[in-house]
């Protein structure tokens, strides 16, 4: 009798109690929150300048404009596709040669980190081709590349202040008016100095 009356009062007991309270065997982890905004693409815009050490006589370089596009993959690595068009003289020194200008469209694997506080750096290879004109070079286009690397200041989350420069060879014929491939490298240091938006 006492043991059927024990029984009854477990089996009621059970009862009363809440099934989560039965079949919980552990509290639930916490889900992992992101720190920090997360953007896929970033876009840059400002001042640039390149040496023209293919325009035989050019006693100094030219400055214009140089813009990218980044498309970020995860929190290290993008794939740039980066652009300029630089027609403006740094000094009357290159007039006689005529009004050179150099355009770059190139694009290549991004590496980038944070460094510190609001500072990150990135380091950049690209490929493409880059074109002379206002002078007489034939051809006029050649295949293009080289390295670099850069640093983002962020004045705002979405917004950084960027300076960056590289090397880009190019293969340009030898001397003016000349035809045919040159097999000779020529080196343009490139530099550009602007904004970034991150979105």
């Amino acid at each position: 009798m006492k043991r059927t009356l024990l029984l009854m009062t477990l089996a009621a007991g059970s009862a009363l109690l809440p099934r989560t309270a039965l079949s919980q065997i552990a509290p639930e982890k916490p889900h992992l929150r992101q720190v920090g905004p997360s953007y896929n693409y970033t876009v840059f815009a400002g001042w640039g300048y390149t040496s023209i050490n293919q325009v035989n006589q050019s006693r100094s370089g030219l400055q214009g404009i140089s813009a990218s596009i980044t498309r970020d993959w995860g929190k290290y690595f993008g794939l740039t596709f980066d652009g300029g068009h630089y027609a403006w003289q740094t000094t009357a020194s290159n007039a006689a040669v005529g009004k050179p200008s150099v355009d770059y469209y190139l694009g290549g694997p991004e590496l980038h980190a944070g460094l510190y506080g609001p500072t990150s750096v990135f380091v950049h290879a690209l490929l493409g081709i880059a074109h002379t004109g206002g002078v007489n070079i034939s051809p006029s286009a050649s295949p293009a590349g080289g390295i670099g690397m850069g640093m983002d200041y962020h004045i705002k989350p979405r917004v950084s202040l960027r300076l960056y420069g590289d090397d880009i060879f190019s293969d340009f014929t030898v001397v003016p008016y000349q035809q045919g491939d040159s097999p000779h490298i020529r080196w343009n240091a490139r530099a550009a100095l602007g904004v970034a938006y991150h979105f």
